[in-house]
């Protein structure tokens, strides 16, 4: 994968009829999905069926089970992420015909005409940020149009085209397609260093921040004031003269977050700004999602939307799928499935789920995702890994990459005895249940993490323990 530069953005009525390759990815399905709400024919691929294919089926797409090039017949526009390479037969196709090949964000930067756009990035909590501002909007009366690059948990959505004129996007900053959005309002969660097979150093990588923050089209930046890289961020940009809110729990944040309590699966705080002053209810556990609503509390406050109703709907928000989502509790243990696959995303859910499982033990199955990565933060996983009681790991998961000699999950667990000797290899995926298994006892929490397919090993650890 390499970095997108900003593309022109066709009009909509130009695309015709759309062909998605892997149509299935988080990303992919919700332009899909809002393509087909807005009238046009759409058609797409993916190697495995699924829900989310089977879903886009219902809603009217054709969808086809593996690549062929006979799947361009008919098609004007093809949609491609940068997962997509060029040897693919479909890319290929598309290529030898002349068919305008858009990436998706340009794809969906075709859905944002005349609608105020909302980007949420930032090294983690994007996806839970981006769907808690569309909860606060709705509670506070509003009907967003959005795009998640997840879904949520009740409704099973991960885009929407609503009635008002905000548009509010997860905006991705692993291949730079954050910068293709006209973004109105900016979010950064958080800002440290990941993607350095793309970016190449956490410098360009952190530049690429601030481009997208200080593109032209943006009129109002929203950091997390505790950060330290979207505070210096913000910094920057208020000393250029842009409009900068900062959240957070340090005195001299904007709005500020105190008297955080956190019990179970829901945790609180004081939400203050200025003279201004609320309780902030969740049913979702973490300090870090507390950051995370304070930060969608801000963007609707700066719009004006009635701060009771953004109260009201962050408290109604139960979660996106694979956020620290509860797949069910057999014989005592309670199974959680999460995405984090960054150091720091690791350390914020085990100490999450430390204060779930109260007395009970933290029991973390982990699969390292991406080669790169895992060659790059071996360390700092071991460190984040080590505040479980048990912990067990998998092999890596190489998403878009090929091998890299010498890396392997081993990295980690090598890495891991220095700090715990409560550490486990087990390199097949379908070898960890069983593994598991033997590990949790009543009053534990078996949590699975990891970006790639460890989102299979919960619901069969709660098969085995049942049998």
């Amino acid at each position: 994968m390499t970095l997108i530069d900003a593309q022109a953005i066709p009009s909509f009525a130009s695309l015709g009829r759309v062909h998605f390759i892997a149509i299935g990815g988080a990303g992919m399905s919700g332009v899909a999905s809002a393509f087909l709400a807005r009238g046009l024919t759409v058609s797409g691929s993916d190697q495995v069926d699924s829900e989310t294919l089977q879903a886009l089926t219902r809603q009217g797409a054709q969808i086809w089970i593996g690549h062929d090039a006979a799947h361009l017949t008919g098609v004007d526009t093809v949609v491609i992420s940068s997962a997509i390479r060029e040897t693919n037969v479909e890319l290929a196709e598309a290529r030898r015909l002349g068919l305008p090949v858009l990436h998706r964000s340009v794809a969906l930067a075709c859905l944002m005409e005349d609608r105020r756009v909302i980007s949420v990035a930032g090294t983690h909590g994007k996806t839970t940020t981006t769907a808690m501002a569309v909860s606060a909007f709705l509670g506070a009366g509003a009907d967003p149009s959005y795009v998640l690059g997840g879904t949520f948990l009740e409704s099973g959505l991960g885009a929407h085209l609503g009635t008002t004129d905000q548009f509010i996007v997860e905006a991705d900053e692993s291949d730079g397609s954050f910068r293709q959005y006209p973004t109105t309002i900016a979010v950064v969660t958080t800002l440290e260093a990941d993607h350095l097979d793309n970016w190449g150093t956490p410098e360009l990588y952190a530049q690429g921040f601030e481009q997208f923050a200080s593109s032209p089209t943006v009129s109002l930046v929203i950091v997390d004031g505790d950060d330290p890289g979207a505070r210096f961020l913000g910094q920057s940009l208020a000393a250029a003269g842009r409009q900068v809110i900062t959240y957070g729990e340090g005195d001299d944040c904007d709005l500020r977050l105190s008297q955080v309590n956190m019990t179970g699966l829901s945790s609180l705080a004081r939400l203050s700004w200025g003279e201004w002053s609320a309780t902030l209810r969740l049913q979702v556990p973490g300090n870090h999602n507390l950051h995370n609503a304070a930060a969608a509390f801000a963007v609707g406050a700066a719009l004006g939307l009635d701060r009771a109703g953004l109260l009201e709907g962050l408290a109604q928000f139960r979660g996106t799928a694979r956020r620290f989502q509860r797949l069910g509790c057999t014989r005592g243990v309670l199974v959680v499935d999460d995405y984090a696959h960054h150091p720091t995303e690791v350390a914020a859910t085990i100490k999450a789920a430390r204060i779930v499982a109260d007395a009970g033990r933290v029991i973390a199955c982990f699969q390292p995702h991406l080669y790169t990565r895992t060659r790059d933060f071996a360390t700092e996983f071991a460190q984040a890994l080590a505040a479980a009681d048990e912990v067990v790991v998998l092999d890596v998961y190489p998403a878009r990459e090929d091998p890299i000699a010498g890396v392997s999950g081993e990295l980690i667990v090598d890495a891991l005895k220095s700090f715990t000797g409560s550490v486990h290899y087990v390199p097949r995926l379908e070898d960890a249940p069983a593994a598991l298994e033997p590990l949790a006892g009543p009053g534990d929490l078996v949590l699975t993490l990891g970006a790639g397919s460890v989102t299979a090993v919960g619901p069969l650890l709660l098969r085995l323990l049942e049998e």
